[in-house]
C-alpha cells in the first residue's frame, strides 16, 4: 500500500523497531515517550539486500543452472523441459495466505506470505513462496506494489514491480492481437458473420485509465473500418491473464485461447478465437512468458512470481504452473490469494484448486489491529489510541473469514501482523476471538525482524499441515445451476440474504446455463466489504447482492459475475503515486514506495 507509513504518521525518518506493516514507502519517525525510533522505507531496505546469483537460489531447491533462462544475475525463468521432468515427484504441502477485508490501515498479506516462506526455511524446512506479479496500474495509482515489505520482501523489488520479465506486456500484446484480428476480419468482409453489436472482446492496458472504459473505435472514414462501441479493461482483468494463470502447459494454453468466445453472430452463435485463427499467434507471444519466474527473498530463499489476475475482478491467484512446479520442488509451498478471504480465498478454492486438482493443507488469515479497529467503526485518523472495544467489534469480520475458510474443509490459522502502536490488550482481544472459533492466533513480527519474527507461526503451520486435518472440498458442485452458484457464494460467504438481477441479466443466466452451466463463477465485487457497498465494514448480514452483468470466459472456463459498482478498468486517484515517482541524481527510483 503506497505511502502507508507516511499516511499513518505524516512524518519522516530511518530503521525498523520490532514491527510494522506492509509496503511502507518512506522513512518515518515513530515516537514512544521521548525516544525516537526510525523505520527505513521498503525500497531502502531492498537496496541494501545482498542478493545471491539466481543459479545459487535455484540450486537450493534442486534446479540446475542449465534449466534457468536468466534475465540478468538475479531473475530467471524455469524451462518447460525441467518442469516436465519433475512430474513424477510427490507433491509438497500447500499453504494459502489470505486476509480480512482490506482497509486503508493495511493488512500485509504479501509481506506475510514472504515472511512465512522465510520462516519455514529458518526452522529447517524445504519451502518456498509463490506470488502474483504486480500490475503497473496500482503501482502508479494508489495501492502500490506487491513485493512484500520491511524485512520480508522479494528482490529485486523495483524490477518486480515494474517491467520484471515482460510477462504482462506479452499478455497485453496477445490480448490486443485478438482485438485487432476481430476488427480486421470485419473490415475484410466478415465471412464469419460477426454481429458488431455483440462483440464481447474488449481491449486491455496495464494502467489505470478511466477515459478508456467506454470508447468508439474505427473512426476516421472507410479506410479505418466500421465504427463501433468498444472499451478497455486493465490487463489483470483480461481473460488471457486468467487463461495464462490456469493453463498447465503450452498446449493447454493454446487450446484455451482457441476456446475464447469473442462475440456472436446475428443468430447468436458464438465465434471463437480459433475460428479467427488467432490462437497460434497469441500462443507464440506467450511462449516465454508462461515459464515461471524465479527470484529470491531478502534472506535468499526461493520465490516464484508468476501471473497476476486481480482478485476483485478476476480470480486473484498466481499461475497454476508455478504453484504445481513449486509443489514438486519443496515440502511446503506458501501462496497467496488477493484481498480478503471472501474474494481471494473463495476463488482460490472454487476456481484454482478445483481446476488444478490442488488440495491445500492449511490457510493463514492475516489481520492487523489497526484494520480490525476500522472494521469496528474507528476512523483512520483515530487509530493510534488503544481501543479494545473496537478491536473486539472488528473481530466479527475476522470470525466470518475463519468460518468461511472452514466451510471448505481447510484448517485456518490467524496471523496478527504487528504494528508498533498495537497494545497487549488489543492483541489479546484478537487471540480471544480466534480461540472462540477454535483456531490459534500468532503475533507476527516479520516486517521488522524477518524470519525470526514469524517462527512461532511457521512451526504451527507445519504442525497443522502435517496433521492431515484438511478435508478440502469446493463450496458448490459443478452441476449446480449458475444462479444457485452465485447465490450460494452470496449467502454462505458474504452473509447476504439473496441476490437480485434485472430481466436482461436473468436472461444471460438462462442463455449461459445451456452450454456453460457446469463452469465455476468468478465474482467481481468490491474487496472492502462482504457486501457490494465498499463503506460497509465489519460483518454485515442480510444485505442483497445485485448482479449487474455476466461475462463468459470460455477459455479460462469460468463465468465472471459483475456485482454492484465494480469497475474492470480502475481510475487514478486525485493525487496518483505517479506524481512522486522519479529518478534521482544517482539514477535510482524514488517515490515507488
Amino acid at each position: 500500500m503506497i505511502g502507508l507509513l507516511k499516511r499513518l504518521f505524516g512524518i519522516r525518518v530511518g530503521r525498523p523497531p520490532l514491527t510494522h506493516s506492509d509496503n511502507s514507502s518512506t522513512i518515518v519517525n515513530l515516537r514512544e515517550g521521548t525516544s525516537i525510533m526510525t523505520v527505513k522505507s521498503d525500497i531502502e531496505i531492498a537496496r541494501e539486500a545482498k542478493m545471491k546469483p539466481i543459479a545459487e537460489i535455484g540450486a537450493k531447491i534442486g534446479i540446475p543452472a542449465d534449466a534457468l533462462l536468466q534475465y540478468g544475475p538475479t531473475k530467471a525463468k524455469i524451462s518447460f523441459e525441467y518442469i516436465q521432468a519433475q512430474q513424477s515427484k510427490k507433491d509438497g504441502k500447500l499453504i494459502l495466505v489470505t486476509a480480512i477485508n482490506p482497509t486503508p490501515a493495511g493488512e500485509g498479506k504479501t509481506t506475510t506470505t514472504v515472511g512465512l516462506g522465510d520462516g519455514l526455511n529458518r526452522i529447517g524446512k524445504k519451502a518456498m513462496s509463490c506470488l502474483r506479479e504486480p500490475s503497473l496500474g496500482p503501482c502508479f495509482g494508489v495501492k502500490g506494489g506487491a513485493a512484500g515489505g520491511g524485512y520480508s520482501q522479494v528482490v529485486p523489488m523495483e524490477d518486480i514491480n515494474l517491467h520484471f520479465t515482460g510477462d504482462f506486456h506479452a499478455i497485453t500484446s496477445a490480448h490486443n492481437l485478438l482485438s485487432a484480428l476481430i476488427d480486421n476480419h470485419i473490415y475484410w468482409g466478415n465471412s464469419l458473420g460477426i454481429d458488431e453489436r455483440r462483440i464481447a472482446w474488449r481491449r486491455v492496458l496495464d494502467m489505470n485509465d478511466r477515459a478508456l472504459r467506454s470508447i468508439v473505435n474505427s473512426l476516421g472514414g472507410v479506410a479505418n473500418g466500421f465504427p463501433r462501441e468498444d472499451g478497455f479493461d486493465i490487463t489483470v482483468a483480461s481473460e488471457i491473464m486468467a487463461i495464462f494463470c490456469l493453463a498447465s502447459d503450452l498446449q493447454d494454453l493454446e487450446k484455451r485461447i482457441g476456446n475464447i468466445v469473442i462475440g456472436y453472430t446475428r443468430d447468436r452463435k458464438p465465434i471463437t478465437a480459433k475460428q479467427l485463427k488467432g490462437d497460434g499467434a497469441m500462443t507464440v507471444l506467450l511462449k516465454d512468458a508462461l515459464m515461471p519466474n524465479l527470484v529470491q527473498t531478502l534472506e535468499n530463499n526461493p520465490v516464484f512470481i508468476h501471473g497476476g489476475p486481480f482478485a476483485n475482478i478476476a480470480h486473484g491467484c498466481n499461475s497454476v504452473l508455478a504453484t504445481k512446479t513449486a509443489l514438486k520442488l519443496c515440502d511446503y509451498v506458501v501462496t497467496e490469494a488477493g484481498f480478503g478471504a471472501d474474494l481471494g480465498a473463495e476463488k482460490f478454492f472454487d476456481i484454482k484448486c478445483r481446476k488444478a486438482g490442488l488440495k491445500p493443507a492449511a490457510a493463514v488469515i492475516v489481520a492487523t489491529i489497526r484494520a480490525l479497529k476500522m472494521h469496528g467503526g474507528v476512523a483512520k485518523d483515530d487509530l493510534k489510541g488503544e481501543n479494545t472495544a473496537a478491536v473486539a467489534k472488528g473481530c466479527d469480520n475476522l470470525k466470518r473469514h475463519i468460518q468461511n475458510v472452514k466451510k471448505f474443509g481447510v484448517p485456518p490459522i490467524v496471523a496478527i501482523n504487528k504494528f508498533i502502536t498495537d497494545t497487549d490488550a488489543e492483541i489479546a482481544e484478537v487471540v480471544k476471538a480466534a480461540e472462540s472459533m477454535g483456531v490459534k492466533a500468532f503475533l507476527c513480527e516479520h516486517w521488522g525482524k524477518g524470519s525470526a519474527g514469524i517462527e512461532p507461526l511457521a512451526r504451527h503451520v507445519v504442525e497443522v499441515a502435517d496433521s492431515g486435518q484438511s478435508n478440502f472440498a469446493p463450496l458448490y458442485p459443478d452441476a449446480m445451476p449458475l444462479w444457485d452458484k452465485v447465490k450460494t457464494i452470496a449467502t454462505e460467504i458474504y452473509g447476504a440474504s439473496d441476490i437480485v438481477a434485472d430481466t436482461s441479466v436473468r436472461n444471460q443466466f438462462k442463455d449461459l446455463q445451456a452450454n456453460y452451466g457446469h463452469l465455476p463463477v468468478c465474482m467481481a465485487k468490491t474487496q472492502y466489504s462482504f457486501s457490494t457497498d465498499p463503506n460497509l465494514r465489519g460483518a454485515p448480514s442480510g444485505h442483497v447482492v445485485p448482479v449487474r452483468e455476466l461475462r463468459l470466459s470460455a477459455g479460462a472456463e469460468f463465468i465472471v459475475v459483475i456485482t454492484g459498482d465494480i469497475m474492470t478498468m480502475p481510475g487514478l486517484p486525485r493525487v496518483p503515486s505517479a506524481d512522486t515517482i522519479r529518478l534521482n541524481a544517482q539514477g535510482q527510483i524514488e517515490g515507488l514506495f
